[in-house]
Parts: C-alpha cells; sequence; structure tokens
C-alpha cells in the first residue's frame, strides 16, 4: 500500500471504527498465530485454509484464518462472567491460502463486528443494520446486504437421508453456486421428488421479502425467522438495502441461522460476510448464540473508489 492508498484506508478504517465504537462495540486483538488445535476445534477448514509452522516444542502453529474463531476462544477465555450481550469489533489481518488462478491476496484486511449472547432475529437485525450504517459512513451509498439461512440446505440434506459425510461436500458446491454440479451429486445419491425440486429451486430465488412466501415444508422454520428478520430490518428502516438470497451458503461450517455477504454494484465481488454461528462459543466452554459480519477492508476501499468514479462529477455523496 502506497502512502495515498494508506491514507485513503486509514479514513475507512477509522469512519468504520467510529460507528462501531458509537454502538458500543469495544474493539479487541488476538493473536495473529493460534494453534491448530484451537482452529480445529471451532472448524475443521479453518484450520486447513492457513499455513502452518511448528512453535520451539513442535506443537503446529497456524496463521488466523479470520477472527470468529479466536474471539470465541477469548470470550471462552476472558468473558466467563461478563453480563451479555456482548459487543466486541476488531481491525486484523488474516491469511489463506489461495489456488493458481485466484486473483485474491493472501494476507487481507478485515474489519469487523461480533454480538454475543444475543438470540435470535434481534441481534441479526442489529449486526446488518450497523454494517449498513458503518459503510455509509466510510464513504458507500450503493453498498447492500445478501442475507440467506444456512440451516436450509443442512435441513434439507438431512431429510433427504443423504450420509453425514456426502453432505459438505455438496454443501460446498453450493456456495459455489455450481447447480449442474449439484444436481448431478443429488441424483448420484438417489435424491428425488419433493426434496430434489426445493434442492435446486431454492438457490435460484433472490429478491425482496415476496420470495420467502415460496418457502414450506421442511423449511419453514427457517422461512419464519427470514420473514421475522425482515420485521425487524424493517422498524430500523434499513429494509430496502437488504436483498433475499436463498442461494446464499457461507463456506464455513459453524453458520446455524442467517448468513450474510456485503455487496457493492461497483465492484463484481463481495466485501464481506458472516451470519449466526450459535454453536461455536461453546465448542471453548461458554455456551452462546453469537452473530458478526467480517468487512474485507481492501475491497471496500476498492468499491469506494469504484463509486466515485461511477459518480457525475460534483454530484453530492
Amino acid at each position: 500500500m502506497l502512502p495515498d492508498e494508506m491514507r485513503e484506508l486509514r479514513s475507512i478504517s477509522e469512519r468504520l471504527h467510529g460507528a462501531f465504537d458509537d454502538a458500543g462495540y469495544g474493539e479487541v486483538w488476538t493473536p495473529t498465530l493460534e494453534y491448530e488445535e484451537v482452529l480445529e476445534r471451532g472448524d475443521q477448514r479453518a484450520a486447513g485454509a492457513g499455513f502452518r509452522m511448528l512453535d520451539d516444542h513442535g506443537r503446529v502453529l497456524v496463521l488466523r484464518f479470520d477472527m470468529t474463531i479466536p474471539i470465541a476462544r477469548m470470550v471462552a477465555a476472558r468473558f466467563g462472567e461478563s453480563p451479555v450481550p456482548i459487543r466486541l469489533c476488531y481491525f486484523a489481518h488474516s491469511y489463506r491460502a489461495v489456488g493458481k488462478g485466484q486473483i485474491q491476496s493472501r494476507e487481507y484486511l478485515q474489519a469487523g463486528v461480533e454480538l454475543i449472547g444475543q438470540p435470535g432475529t434481534e441481534g441479526e437485525a442489529e449486526v446488518v443494520s450497523l454494517t449498513l450504517e458503518a459503510l455509509s459512513r466510510a464513504g458507500l451509498a450503493r453498498h447492500r446486504i445478501g442475507v440467506g439461512d444456512g440451516s436450509l440446505y443442512r435441513t434439507l440434506l438431512e431429510a433427504s437421508g443423504i450420509p453425514d459425510e456426502e453432505r459438505m461436500p455438496l454443501l460446498e458446491t453450493l456456495s459455489r453456486r455450481d447447480m449442474v454440479g449439484l444436481e448431478v451429486g443429488l441424483k448420484r445419491l438417489g435424491v428425488s421428488g419433493e426434496i430434489l425440486e426445493m434442492l435446486l429451486t431454492l438457490p435460484t430465488l433472490r429478491g425482496g421479502r415476496e420470495i420467502l412466501d415460496r418457502i414450506d415444508g421442511p423449511v419453514d422454520e427457517a422461512a419464519r425467522n427470514l420473514r421475522a428478520l425482515h420485521d425487524r430490518l424493517d422498524e430500523k428502516g434499513v429494509a430496502d438495502r437488504v436483498i433475499f438470497d436463498l442461494g446464499l451458503v457461507r463456506d464455513l461450517g459453524y453458520y446455524t441461522g442467517a448468513v450474510f455477504e456485503v455487496y457493492d454494484p461497483a465492484v463484481g465481488y463481495a466485501i464481506g460476510g458472516g451470519g449466526r454461528y450459535d454453536s461455536l462459543l461453546g465448542r471453548f466452554g461458554r455456551d452462546l448464540p453469537a452473530c458478526g459480519i467480517a468487512l474485507d477492508l481492501e475491497r471496500v476501499h476498492a468499491a469506494s473508489a469504484a463509486e466515485e468514479r461511477l459518480e457525475p462529477e460534483g454530484s453530492a455523496r
């Protein structure tokens, strides 16, 4: 990052931090290196996605892949008696392995919030509305948040009788929006009838609240939760900035409910994401519901620059 870029990135970070601070989210910091066994306790793939090294005792260390698992560990260890909800934010670098031909940075700067101990749609609506407000303060004007539900497809795959070990590859296929691969995989496993139709139809549904009326059967509970979330967001005056995307599946396995992806139409990629992860903290000793969102700050910076190029000269942001 050169000086001009760094000044712009610092300005975006400070504006985001101001929004988080005003909402009562205290900033925390965790080590860049985590023991592999800690990340594996949170999610097997999170440990495998980073870079490994050995400490002087031969224990395997991993560069953190995201901040959610380290914060879950920290809350269990350091906030054991704290009243809930606990509101935390962070600004930190994370690391990912990048496959050949992928246009991604191995090191990326994240900003995010974690709302811990607040169950249900009230917590989700707080996280979504805060993210929208923070990005507006940072200078974006076109951003939207896609909302899906991480339990939709797990429920359907369980109802289909597919063995546990076969489910994750199908979810990974779905997360890539590979509908042909999904159909081939489902038919190979003998899925048919209503369940097959739902598994192939639901991922194509994207739009406003009206698409939620097309969900029923085994996933009716997820539909009720998404409708309730819409009502909460409507009360906060931000429902028009939310897109329900039933094909949205996050690639980490700890999400249990609503999942989020942050977009800006000025760029062709997501600038952040997150969701509800009610079972994660219990793996570290304090069983609490939680949800959060992480933003890729370099992508936010790129979206801001792209928006400026799209704005007519002299127009108000």
